[in-house]
């Protein structure tokens, strides 16, 4: 069992940058994947690496504003988010699965409890 902890959510405005964090035990060894979920839509897919941190991947709705990184001496994943828009608002969460990375949400058995973000005007 991994147990994921998000950190770093808040509230800001457009233009602001913040940057999540997933911790957990162990992680080291997982391919990790952040995912989001606004209210009255699915939740959808942000951001994806590998353990060792050689493959990212993104939705072309973040790409280039929002990195994805790693450090696995302290068993943590980042999301940087920069030039954060109305649309990023949502619930941010991190996932982890063993092996290779997906995109898909259910392709992850592990999850964390999520981190508001939140963007004004």
């Amino acid at each position: 069992q991994v147990h994921l902890v998000e950190s770093g959510g808040g509230l800001v405005q457009a233009g602001d940058s913040l940057r999540l964090s997933c911790a957990a035990s162990g992680l080291s060894s997982y391919a990790v994947g952040w995912f989001r979920q606004a209210p009255g839509k699915e939740r959808e897919f942000v951001s994806t690496i590998s353990w060792s941190g050689a493959t990212t991947n993104y939705a072309d709705s973040v790409k280039g504003r929002f990195t994805i990184s790693r450090d696995n001496s302290k068993n943590t994943v980042y999301l940087q988010m920069n030039s954060l828009k109305l649309g990023d608002s949502a619930v941010y969460y991190c996932a982890a699965r063993p092996h290779t990375v997906e995109i898909t949400a259910m392709s992850y058995p592990y999850w964390g409890q999520g981190t508001q973000v939140t963007v004004s005007s």
